[in-house]
């Protein structure tokens, strides 16, 4: 067995742990916490999708994304709306001010992404990215199959 400290699950979130506080704070500055900032990142590539549809891209769960949204939809950022192809389904959007939330802190977060990218060598970063597509693609795949 692989000595515990290397093993995959544990340094990830052993580098989890090195990359999250940075973006921790700056989320901190805006009043957002991860689990908002996953939603309105996804809200922004694609400013309308279902409640279903945010819970698979945040790998948030589902009971988990109503409270998150319950609370992003009293700071103004999101509305909610049921759908009126089919009424079981809720529809998130961003509004004025969640969009008007990324002007402010996208900046900040990029200045911080490249930091951490700058941090290895540009090989290294883009093979540590492939590597880890790999690994979620052979999963997606197994449970498929």
């Amino acid at each position: 067995m692989q000595e515990f400290k290397c093993a995959l699950p544990m340094m990830l979130n052993r580098t989890l742990d090195a990359v999250m506080p940075e973006f921790r704070k700056i989320f901190g500055q805006f009043g957002l916490t991860e689990q908002q900032w996953r939603v309105l990142r996804v809200l922004w590539e694609t400013p309308e999708l279902s409640s279903h549809e945010l819970s698979s891209q945040t790998l948030l769960s589902t009971p988990s994304i109503v409270g998150v949204i319950d609370r992003m939809e009293r700071k103004g950022w999101v509305t909610r709306e049921r759908s009126n192809i089919d009424r079981r389904m809720v529809v998130i959007t961003t509004t004025a001010k969640g969009k008007a939330l990324r002007k402010k802190v996208a900046p900040i977060l990029e200045q911080a992404y490249n930091a951490l990218e700058s941090s290895i060598e540009p090989a290294e970063w883009r093979s540590m990215l492939q590597t880890m597509q790999k690994i979620i693609d052979h999963d997606q795949v197994s449970k498929r199959g």
